[in-house]
């Protein structure tokens, strides 16, 4: 799998660590059951995705990648700070 880092261009996966979904916000910390679904509970996406990836071994970035979980296609890759929502 290559992941078309911003600043490095076309790298290989393993370069990479995975975070997870890009898509949950953490929650007030004065609301223990959102914080506990925050921690705790994820869905388990089949299909496309936002995740957040850390370019450990190259730029040290932080990216969110456009994935298929399926069939681990890559679509896109930006910057987090850039993808804010």
């Amino acid at each position: 799998m290559r992941i078309a880092c911003p600043y490095c261009g076309e790298r290989d996966a393993h370069e990479f660590v995975i975070r997870g979904d890009a898509g949950p916000i953490r929650p007030e910390a004065n609301d223990p059951e959102a914080m506990y679904d925050y921690v705790y509970l994820r869905d388990n996406v089949k299909g496309m995705m936002r995740e957040h990836w850390y370019h450990a071994q190259g730029c040290r970035n932080w990216l969110v990648v456009e994935r298929d979980t399926v069939t681990h296609r890559i679509y896109g890759a930006s910057l987090a700070r850039e993808a804010r929502r």
